[in-house]
């Protein structure tokens, strides 16, 4: 098992910090390893039986549009409760509010470079009302599609986002 023998920090804004660690690995050499810190983000796949509710959004560090589940974190590196955390971001980016919200599973981001991990919810039951979207946020859009559109979406590459697809994995699996 590798171990941590010190860490410093090299960077830090209201979403993450970076930190370098020197490390030990198992064989006794020495190492360095960079670590993005963000804070646990929930995801969220508001349902109606056979219709999913998506955002599209530009992503800024891929420079791109693209469809996803409604997903997020906190402000200012706040971990607030991951169900509490799945209806702030589903009202927050869809103006839903879900009568039921189902845990189906956790996600690892990025485990090879992030210490962020997610939880996945099914919101069903939802009631529509006006998104309240931050400002990184303000060209995003919603729009429903049915399971087989949004399967087509997958296969055609207009949705890439891997949390989004393993959330829909897990949606699967657990037989919903």
């Amino acid at each position: 098992m590798i171990e941590r023998e010190d860490t410093r920090e090299v960077y830090r804004n209201n979403w993450m910090t970076v930190r370098e660690d020197a490390i030990r690995r198992p064989d006794g050499s020495p190492g360095i390893y960079g670590v993005v810190d963000k804070p646990d983000f929930a995801l969220v796949i508001p349902s109606d039986g056979d219709r999913l509710h998506l955002v599209e959004q530009f992503r800024y560090p891929i420079g791109i549009r693209r469809w996803e589940f409604p997903q997020g974190t906190a402000p200012d590196r706040a971990e607030p409760e991951p169900g509490e955390l799945a209806a702030r971001e589903l009202r927050e980016e869809t103006g839903l509010t879900a009568g039921s919200m189902v845990e189906l599973g956790v996600l690892d981001l990025a485990p090879g470079t992030s210490s962020q991990r997610g939880r996945v919810f099914l919101a069903t039951d939802l009631t529509e009302g006006a998104p309240e979207r931050e400002l990184e946020e303000q060209d995003m859009r919603a729009a429903w599609f049915t399971r087989a559109e949004f399967e087509k979406m997958v296969l055609s590459g207009d949705i890439t986002d891997a949390q989004s697809l393993a959330a829909y994995s897990l949606l699967l699996l657990r037989g919903y």
